[in-house]
C-alpha cells in the first residue's frame, strides 16, 4: 500500500463536527482512532489521503445535522456501521470523514402480531435476533460476520447468505427505509406494514448501494415465527453425482431453507468427508424435517454418495463452522468475490477453486481466489459470450474483500451491463456533489 498522508483537508473541523453530536469522544482525530480501527478504514479508501476523523453520533437529527455540515462544506464522507463489512466494495476516493451509527442503534417498534420490526441502523444484527427471539420470531437473514454485522451494514451492502433459498434476499424482507440525504435532509419510504404500495421503492435502490445515495438510518422488516425443528443432510461425493442431486432437489416438492453446493477443499475442512459436498437444511414442524431430510438421504444413497444427517448442536455448530471457513481467509492475499452464476453450472466453477460455496436456487454465492489472476479468469469465462462460451455459462464475479493495491489495479465489479448512464442519473438526483462514499459504486460512483 502507497503510504498516506494525514494532512488536514481545508475546512474540516472536529470541533464543528464536536459541536453537533455534543458527547464526549463522540468525535475521534484519526491519531487517535485505536489501530485496528485504522487498518480497517484504509482497507476502504484509496491510497493518498487519510481521512481527519470519524464521528459517532447519538441520534438520527445528529446524524442529519452532521451531514448537512459535510454537504456544505464540501467534505467527503464514508459510512459505516461496525465496520465489518467496510473493506468490501470499491475504495472510496478522498475522504473527510468517516461518519459511523454505531451509537443510533435502538428498536423503535416490534409489532410482535404484525411480524414487523422497526430498529435503527447501528443494531447489531446478534442482537435484534436475541431480542425477536423473546418473542419465537427472527429475521431471516444470515449475514456475514452476524455478532458484529449492523442492520444498516446488512441493508447497505445487500448482504444475505444461504437462508435466500426460503425467504429471498435482503430486498424482499425490507417494508420500509428511513434515510439521511446527502443534504442533511431525513427522508422516508415504505413503511411499518407488510402491505405498503405507497410512493417510490426507495427499499430496493438504497439495497446494495454502499452508502452511496444516502444515510441509512432507520428500517422496518418483516420477520417470522422460529421454526419448530431443523433438520441438515449432507451429501458427497463426485461432482457429475452431487450435481445430479443437486437437479433432483431443485425438481423436486421439497422445501429446504438453506442449500449449497461446496467445493472439495470445505468439504474436507469442515469434515464431511472426500469431493464436493450438497448440503440442505430443512426446519418446520418435526415430522416434516424428518420427512424432507430423509428423502435427500435416500436421493444420495441411489446416487451413490456418502450422506450424514445433523440435528440440535452438531446442527448448529457445522453451520456456524461452515460460515466461519468461507469468510476466514488463510492469507491477507486471498480474494473474496461473490459470483452469480446460473445453477446448472455452479460445479464447474467450484471444480476451479479451492473454496466456494454456491447457492443451488439462486446461483449466488462465494469463492476465495489465490490472486488477481484467477479472478480474471473466472469473471472472463462468466462474462463473456465469444469464443466457445455459451449464453448458459454468463454471470457476473465481483470482489468483496482483496488488498488494496489489488483493487487499485483490476476493476472491483466487472460489469458489462448498458446500466450505467442510468446509475450515474441516479447518484446525481441523490448526491450531486458527490459527497457520499464517493468511488465505492459501479464505475467510481
Amino acid at each position: 500500500m502507497k503510504a498516506m498522508s494525514n494532512d488536514r483537508p481545508k475546512g474540516v473541523c472536529a470541533s464543528e463536527l464536536a459541536s453537533i453530536v455534543g458527547e464526549e469522544n463522540a468525535v475521534c482525530l484519526w491519531e487517535k482512532i485505536e489501530l485496528g480501527q485504522q487498518k480497517l478504514i484504509q482497507k476502504a479508501i484509496a491510497s493518498g489521503k487519510l481521512p481527519s476523523c470519524i464521528v459517532y453520533p447519538r441520534t438520527q437529527e445528529q446524524l442529519a445535522a452532521v451531514i448537512a455540515t459535510a454537504h456544505t462544506n464540501n467534505w467527503r464522507v464514508l459510512p459505516c456501521g461496525s465496520g465489518s463489512k467496510l473493506s468490501w466494495g470499491g475504495l472510496a476516493k478522498g475522504v473527510d470523514i468517516v461518519v459511523s451509527t454505531e451509537c443510533i442503534n435502538q428498536v423503535i417498534e416490534h409489532a410482535v402480531g404484525d411480524l414487523t420490526v422497526t430498529v435503527q441502523a447501528g443494531m447489531k444484527f446478534s442482537d435484534l435476533q436475541a431480542l425477536l427471539a423473546k418473542s419465537r420470531q427472527f429475521l431471516a437473514l444470515d449475514p456475514t460476520a452476524s455478532e458484529l454485522a449492523t442492520i444498516g451494514g446488512i441493508v447497505a451492502t445487500g448482504d444475505t447468505g444461504s437462508l435466500r433459498q426460503r425467504y429471498g434476499s435482503v430486498r424482499d424482507q425490507l417494508l420500509g427505509i428511513t434515510f439521511v440525504r446527502a443534504d442533511g435532509q431525513i427522508a422516508k419510504a415504505g413503511g411499518r406494514v407488510v402491505k405498503n404500495v405507497a410512493g417510490y421503492d426507495l427499499m430496493k435502490l438504497f439495497t446494495g448501494s454502499y452508502g452511496t445515495l444516502g444515510f441509512i438510518s432507520q428500517l422496518t422488516f418483516r420477520v417470522y415465527p422460529l421454526p419448530e425443528a431443523s433438520g441438515t443432510v449432507v451429501l458427497t461425493g463426485k461432482a457429475e453425482t452431487v450435481s445430479q442431486a443437486a437437479d433432483i432437489l431443485r425438481g423436486s416438492a421439497l422445501t429446504p431453507v438453506q442449500a449449497d453446493l461446496l467445493s472439495t477443499k470445505l468439504v474436507s475442512s469442515l469434515g464431511l468427508g472426500q469431493g464436493l459436498g450438497l448440503i440442505a437444511r430443512f426446519q418446520s414442524i418435526s415430522e416434516s424435517v424428518k420427512e424432507q431430510s430423509n428423502r435427500v438421504l435416500e436421493v444420495g444413497q441411489k446416487l451413490g454418495l456418502n450422506g450424514a444427517i445433523f440435528a440440535d448442536d452438531d446442527e448448529a455448530n457445522l453451520w456456524q463452522r461452515l460460515q466461519e471457513q468461507i469468510h476466514t481467509t488463510a492469507t491477507e492475499s486471498v480474494i473474496t468475490c461473490k459470483i452469480g452464476v446460473l445453477p446448472t453450472a455452479a460445479m464447474e466453477i467450484l471444480n476451479q477453486v479451492e473454496l466456494g460455496l454456491i447457492h443451488i436456487g439462486s446461483g449466488l454465492g462465494l469463492l476465495q481466489l489465490e490472486d488477481k489472476n484467477q479472478v480474471l479468469k473466472i469473471r472472463d469465462e462468466l462474462c463473456s459470450a465469444g469464443g466457445n462460451r455459451t449464453q448458459a455459462n454468463r454471470g457476473f464475479l465481483t470482489i468483496l474483500e482483496a488488498p488494496v493495491a489489488v483493487k487499485e489495479q483490476i476493476d472491483v465489479w466487472g460489469y458489462t451491463g448498458n446500466a450505467l448512464p442510468l446509475m450515474r442519473r441516479i447518484k446525481e438526483q441523490f448526491d450531486s456533489k458527490k459527497i457520499l462514499s464517493p468511488g465505492r459504486f459501479l464505475g467510481g460512483i
